[in-house]
């Protein structure tokens, strides 16, 4: 059975109070029922409030009021940005201070109180594990039944701030697909908070206003540009709410939203409050905002750098290990890299010479093959001159049926020869081409008195017909 004490003492660490005679007067309003007390604390609207003492409860009140009227923290350098005139308590309109706002001033030590009353309170076992995480850390409800048996129901359950959160990525989703770059927490705002403050970051904060025009041209610019996306996921824990739902509309509240789309830059203080450092409200482009949370960052890295010194210090040893072993895997690898360079400078050098020697060889083919044809068409030139001689036969002698003919080429060079009359046009081509002095592709043999071509259409003429018997004289015209 857990003593008053250790009831005393777990909702002190809870609740933040650290007046006892208050904590023992909340208790005894409550017939010392731990989870009903602190839900009446916190505002929790599935648990009634207590009627007992109207008196207890209103001097409950009037110190809650109290502590959620302290400003916010100054207690930072000069350098980071404040909003001292900004009240983060969202407040719920009848007086009682809201979960966010008892959350937010809770003691930076809870979880490790929390975790020692714990370990010292057994008979609270699961149950006060369960509240703790769930009040420190605004993840876990307690689920628990006044007067029946507990293990009929869960023991925690999602908070409402958490599916809130949940429902807003989900529906930034559906709305934008994956337009949206920015990754947002799916959990509550404290929750957030103390993510950002255990990763040593700040809580990037978005407020959406699903009925304002300028909203989708900022969700589809500014949250879907990659370089401001890639910037804030790697500097800080993003969290966005929509004012439609409750925690989102406290939010604009406690930030005093006047315009959308509204951003704004927290971080979680050491004694006990969270610093505003900067708001953004209106349309911005990617590059603005970029600009304004660049300035953020660097104003605030003495504060993030100072929190962190400590967690580094404890990990020292590891980090060195690490580096060492980074150190000998950079100069492994850069062992392996420069032999690698090595291989593919020799392999570029081989691919090289056996490009030359393929370009040599193929030179060397080109020009055989080259003096190979040339050979070839000597000696098929040869032939035809020789098959051309042999079909012209023996030179006739002198006599009347025999023709002189006098053939002048272009270098000047002139051969004759005699023929029968009877021979035709073809045999003066034929014997043209048999000469050495003749290497023409193409030419007409023409007579120059009248100016006759003897073309093609007329190598079956006879000399005799052609008139050209008893003797002509023609000339070797090329064509060009």
């Amino acid at each position: 059975m857990v003593d008053a004490s250790d009831k005393l003492a777990y909702f002190q660490a809870i609740t933040g109070l650290e007046d006892i005679d208050l904590c023992t007067e909340i208790l005894a309003a409550h017939n010392w029922d731990l989870e009903l007390a602190i839900a009446a604390f916190t505002g929790n609207p599935n648990v009634p409030e207590p009627s007992d003492d109207v008196g207890s409860s209103g001097q409950q009140q009037q110190s809650q009021s109290q502590s959620q009227s302290q400003p916010l923290n100054n207690s930072f350098p000069n350098d980071v940005v404040l909003r001292s005139d900004v009240d983060i308590n969202p407040g719920n309109g009848n007086g009682n201070p809201s979960l966010a706002w008892r959350v937010i001033t809770l003691p930076i030590s809870v979880v490790s109180g929390s975790l020692g009353l714990i370990s010292g309170a057994v008979g609270l076992g699961l149950w006060a594990a369960g509240g703790v995480l769930s009040y420190s850390f605004g993840m876990l409800g307690l689920g628990g039944r006044r007067g029946g048996d507990s293990s009929a129901s869960p023991l925690v359950q999602v908070p409402s701030s958490a599916s809130e959160a949940m429902e807003f990525v989900a529906a930034l989703e559906r709305e934008y697909g994956s337009g949206v770059r920015v990754n947002f927490v799916s959990e509550g705002f404290m929750d957030a908070l103390q993510r950002s403050r255990h990763a040593y970051k700040l809580l990037f904060v978005y407020l959406h206003s699903p009925d304002h025009p300028d909203t989708p041209l900022f969700v589809e610019r500014t949250l879907g540009s990659e370089v401001f996306a890639d910037f804030v996921n790697e500097n800080f824990v993003a969290w966005g709410g929509s004012i439609r739902a409750s925690e989102g509309f406290k939010m604009s509240n406690s930030l005093k939203a006047s315009r959308f789309p509204f951003c704004a830059v927290v971080m979680a203080a050491t004694n006990q409050r969270i610093a505003l450092l900067q708001q953004i409200e209106g349309p911005r482009s990617p590059e603005d905002m970029l600009s304004i949370l660049q300035r953020v960052l660097e104003e605030s890295g003495p504060v993030l750098v100072s929190a962190r010194l400590e967690a580094e210090e404890r990990r020292n040893n590891m980090r060195l290990r690490e580096e060492q072993d980074a150190a000998y895997r950079a100069a492994l690898e850069a062992d392996q890299a420069r032999e690698q360079q090595r291989r593919e400078e020799q392999e570029r050098l081989e691919r090289e010479r056996a490009e030359e020697e393929r370009k040599r060889r193929e030179e060397e083919e080109a020009r055989e093959r080259e003096a190979r044809e040339a050979a070839e068409r000597e000696a098929a030139l040869a032939r035809r001159k020789q098959e051309k001689a042999l079909s012209l036969g023996a030179e006739p002698e002198k006599g009347p049926d025999v023709t002189q003919v006098l053939v002048r080429f272009p270098t000047g060079e002139r051969k004759d020869r005699r023929f029968h009359s009877s021979a035709t046009i073809q045999s003066l081509y034929d014997y043209v081409d048999s000469l050495d002095c003749s290497n023409f592709e193409s030419y007409n043999l023409v007579s120059n008195f009248p100016r006759t071509v003897y073309s093609p259409e007329k190598h079956s003429l006879t000399l005799k017909e052609a008139g050209l018997h008893p003797q002509a004289s023609l000339f070797v015209e090329l064509n060009l």
